[in-house]
């Protein structure tokens, strides 16, 4: 049995806000596997086990730029919350989200190898390490091109959404981009969301519904209701619209004969894992390269 260490015990409460103890018994049960430890919190405690999933381990700022149809969003990451707030770096980051809007990069490497100041990306980003001591990099963006409209939000330099919509009235994109932000949708309409995150969702379904010792039949439903409400929670269309919970996304657009074609939304350093540094071992190998040289 893989052995469960407090770092990683900690780790598991960091993602999950759960008890210390229900962390060590959901990593043991999972025999070290943290994504299998992850959803057994959930089967045993529900959404107190995800609330804090969408925290982040990596540093960084999105940045974004719009000028008529076209709008970009960049997130660019570094190692310290210290560095985000850096004018050079902040600047190099919207300079990055003007340059994907205006050449339209195929990917991160042709965007690297634009010219910008006295040289290129890669040089300025360069030369950004040099004078601030610290690595950073040019994670990912995303460019819209629309005949329609497009708005783009930032909730400080953390999350930036961009929104593809159809509306007379501007604000309308800006409040759908705001709400984006606020509930983190993963996809337009339920049909759109992903079919690994329904699978995952069913299973964690199912393990609950198994455990209320109820008919065969009635699990079946149970796993399915819980599906379908998951489906209506992420996706944008069917969630309550925040600036009125009367009525959802989509009954919201129809009554200002709108539409929304498309959105991204990029959060700072979701999905990365920060490098976790044991500081007993760093000491101990330093120790024996000393006895060695």
């Amino acid at each position: 049995m893989a052995a469960i260490t407090a770092a990683m015990v900690g780790e598991l409460r960091a993602k999950t806000d759960a008890p210390m103890m229900e962390c060590k018994k959901a990593l043991t049960e999972a025999e070290g596997n943290m994504e299998r430890a992850e959803e057994i919190l959930r089967v045993k405690l529900g959404s107190k086990a995800s609330k804090a999933a969408s925290r982040v381990t990596a540093e960084g700022v999105v940045a974004s730029y719009v000028e008529g149809g076209v709008a970009s969003l960049v997130e660019v990451n570094c190692e310290t919350d210290f560095v985000t707030k850096n004018d050079d770096f902040i600047a190099f980051a919207n300079k990055l989200a003007k340059l994907v809007a205006e050449k339209n990069p195929a990917d991160v490497a042709a965007l690297s190898a634009l010219p910008l100041d006295d040289g290129t990306v890669e040089t300025v980003r360069a030369g950004l390490i040099g004078k601030i001591g610290e690595n950073m990099s040019i994670r990912r963006f995303e460019r819209f091109e629309t005949t329609a409209k497009v708005a783009t939000y930032l909730h400080g330099t953390r999350i930036g959404v961009v929104v593809d919509f159809d509306a007379a009235d501007h604000q309308v994109g800006k409040d759908v981009a705001m709400h984006i932000a606020a509930m983190k949708p993963v996809s337009l309409s339920t049909e759109q969301v992903p079919a690994e995150l329904i699978e995952k969702e069913r299973s964690v379904a199912s393990q609950k519904a198994a455990e209320s010792g109820k008919p065969a039949d009635i699990v079946t439903k149970m796993v399915d209701g819980a599906v379908q409400k998951f489906l209506k929670e992420v996706s944008l269309l069917n969630q309550p619209f925040v600036k009125n919970d009367k009525q959802t996304v989509e009954q919201m657009l129809q009554s200002v004969g709108a539409s929304v074609k498309a959105f991204t939304m990029f959060v700072v350093g979701e999905g990365i894992e920060k490098k976790q540094d044991d500081f007993a071992a760093e000491v101990a190998a330093q120790v024996a390269a000393a006895k060695q040289a």
